[in-house]
């Protein structure tokens, strides 16, 4: 140990340069990423120095303080170096080289003659490349719908992955069968069928009512699947009315007799119509809400003026929408409770005409009697109107919140508007100015904003901005008073100051020169003299025009203009939007800051939602929704009298057991009678 430690004496110097990095080494610095060149000689003729071969040869002892004698020693990694018990230091210097120690007494392998490459001193981390996406147009769709949250957009998503190719195709089908059906119903009755091919007709019309039942198979199977959860819907009593014309056709088959497939064919191309609305009206309100931005909410508050309810905005929210859309409306609701009912009346009525005139006449009875207890329009009777009407609401990016939210959208209320309604900001501006008399300009611009910022209302940024490009100052106003026929005023700075139309300002007393008659423009008074007429712009606005006229349309429904601009007096908007103004209330100044100020219940139920800012959205969501209830309430009334008309009739037959009147002809006419009544009152709904 003493030998080796006189050879081996190294300094702080000699570490230096063996690493490369003293200030005065000339040798240059390999470049980064490198390895350095190796050359691998003999070992007996290595140039090497002596004390380093010896310290390479002989490992140093370890310190008693840091290895144990249980635990076994670690042999000292390859790239690093050994420099003895005296000599080690406590925290060697780490370099951006890795000193790389060939050791020569291997022999190394011919078959490589590339030098092997030292790992660093330090684990390196692999860096984690993600494998690629292949872009497909399914797995993107499906990749999009794990990152959806659940709402409108997932929603929207299903159901267009669900898609409506084979609804339609399923349906012109249908109505192609429909036809034929009708077209051989019609000859048989017109005895255009010879009696050596009755039998070839009643084949015909039971291939092409399976054709129906085939076509419609995947609603009959969900109307059992409703069944099975407690639903009784009309679908199901579908599902059942084909089980009996099943039935009958085979009494039909041994009897020669036609069955009444056609009328079976029409329901089913009804029932499917259908659900091709329910499906769009639903995809086209997902769509709404997922391209929404910011909702606003309308909701009832009780006693707002005059007694009377108000329908106000608020911040409206997802769950609003979705929790209520799919909830059953009450209308059918009824037509749920209709068709249980008529079920039992037409299993009584069959059983009574079985009971006095045989099976066959029961089961005939049956099956026509299910046929004429619903009308085939009654299927469509509340999802057209709601397809109808959400064509409109859908441009204008509005929702219903389900038939709670239809139901009290109705009944007597008021509506309030404020000057931003009627026009939003950017469609009032200022033409021009022009001064009179000897005052200041921009005194007479910041007194005239002064009294225009006590009042309130659009025409405040507008004088914002010409105050902001004179660097003009807004004092404070005392006395203010809105005079409430075009005109306020007040006093600034000790003076009078009075602001309003040329009109108002003549009734107070100011003189008006000559030429200065301008249709819309504000003309201030100050002390009165008249010091300034300022010429304003009021940009119609499709959307805030085609709201107010719809609001106006409706007699239970009063506008309330809850209005700070005193320019928007009753004449200014019965010319500007062509409107009966004995339909808009105009409560003073007062009943306006109350008004506004009123309070709305957090919990208070959203009845609608709307992604828009204008006022054809509110309006149409309101006017739509006392369309929709009308509409639908009408056409279930409508059909249900044709139903039990059509079951009275049965029952009378079925007594007197009379089949001259159960001719297929006679039901499908008794189905295309009801149906023209039950589809027009459905177009009710376009009227918003």
């Amino acid at each position: 140990m003493d030998d080796m430690e006189n050879n081996q004496d190294f300094d702080l110097e000699d570490i230096l340069k063996e690493f490369g990095d003293h200030p005065e080494s000339e040798e240059p610095s390999e470049p980064a990423g490198q390895m350095p060149e190796l050359r691998f000689d003999d070992p007996e003729t290595e140039e090497e120095p002596a004390a380093s071969a010896e310290a390479e040869a002989e490992p140093a002892e370890p310190l008693e303080s840091e290895v144990s004698a249980e635990e076994p020693v670690e042999q000292p990694l390859s790239d690093t170096l050994d420099f003895g018990p005296e000599q080690t230091p406590e925290a060697p210097e780490v370099t951006d080289e890795p000193t790389i120690v060939v050791d020569l007494s291997e022999e190394l392998p011919k078959e490589d003659p590339k030098p092997a490459v030292a790992e660093p001193a330090f684990e390196v981390e692999e860096e984690f490349i993600p494998a690629p996406i292949v872009f497909t147009p399914r797995s993107r769709l499906k990749e999009l719908k794990k990152q959806l949250v659940a709402g409108p957009e997932r929603r929207y998503y299903e159901l267009s992955e669900m898609g409506i190719g084979k609804l339609q195709a399923a349906l012109l089908v249908n109505v192609l069968v429909v036809l034929i059906c009708a077209g051989v119903t019609a000859l048989f009755a017109l005895n255009l069928v010879p009696e050596n091919r009755i039998k070839l007709v009643v084949f015909s019309q039971v291939l092409a009512m399976l054709i129906s039942a085939l076509l419609g198979s995947s609603l009959m199977l969900d109307s059992l699947g409703d069944l099975l959860k407690g639903r009784f819907t009309v679908n199901t009593l579908l599902t059942l009315t084909f089980a009996a014309c099943l039935i009958d056709s085979v009494f039909c088959l041994k009897e020669l007799r036609v069955p009444c497939c056609a009328a079976f064919s029409l329901e089913m191309t009804m029932a499917m119509w259908a659900r091709l609305q329910k499906h769009n009206t639903e995809m086209a309100q997902m769509d709404t809400m997922r391209k929404a931005v910011r909702l606003h909410g309308i909701v009832r508050v009780e006693n707002y003026y005059e007694g009377k309810d108000g329908l106000l905005r608020k911040e409206g929210e997802v769950s609003d929408f979705m929790d209520t859309y799919q909830k059953m409306p009450a209308p059918e609701v009824v037509q749920s409770v209709y068709a249980v009912l008529s079920l039992l009346v037409c299993i009584g009525i069959s059983v009574f005409a079985g009971m006095l005139h045989g099976l066959s006449m029961g089961v005939q009875i049956l099956s026509t009697s299910l046929l004429v207890a619903v009308p085939a329009s009654f299927f469509v009777s509340i999802s057209r109107p709601m397809a109808i009407l959400e064509t409109r609401l859908h441009m204008v990016g509005t929702v219903l919140c389900g038939w709670e939210g239809v139901k009290d959208l109705c009944g007597k209320a008021v509506f309030p508007i404020s000057d931003l309604d009627l026009f939003p900001q950017g469609s009032t501006k200022l033409n021009g100015v022009k001064f009179y008399g000897q005052r200041n300009p921009d005194e007479v611009v910041s007194y005239t904003t002064s009294v225009i910022h006590a009042a309130g209302g659009g025409l405040v940024p507008v004088f914002d901005q010409l105050l902001k490009s004179r660097s003009g100052q807004l004092y404070s106003v005392h006395s203010f008073r809105n005079y409430g026929d075009g005109g306020i005023g007040g006093e600034v700075e000790g003076l009078p100051v009075l602001v309003g139309t040329m009109s108002f300002l003549q009734d107070m007393g100011v003189e008006i020169p000559e030429g200065t008659m301008v249709s819309q423009a504000v003309y201030a008074a100050v002390d009165g003299e008249l010091c300034a007429v300022y010429a304003i712009s009021y940009a119609k606005m499709r959307s805030a025009a085609a709201g107010l006229v719809t609001l106006c349309g409706y007699r239970k429904l009063k506008p309330l203009k809850l209005s700070g601009d005193f320019m928007m007096t009753e004449s200014f908007l019965r010319s500007k939007f062509n409107v009966k103004t004995s339909r808009i209330a105009f409560p003073d100044r007062d009943t306006c800051q109350k008004l506004q100020q009123h309070p709305i219940d957090p919990d208070e139920p959203v009845l609608a939602l709307t992604t828009r800012e204008e006022l054809v959205s509110v309006a149409y969501a309101i006017t739509g929704a006392r369309t929709l209830r009308q509409a639908t309430k009408l056409g279930v009334i409508i059909h249900l009298i044709g139903g039990t008309l059509g079951l009275l009739i049965m029952l009378v037959l079925g007594y007197l057991g009379s089949t001259q009147l159960l001719t297929p002809a006679n039901i499908l006419l008794y189905q295309l009678i009801w149906a023209v009544p039950g589809l027009l009152v459905t177009e009710w709904a376009r009227i918003v």
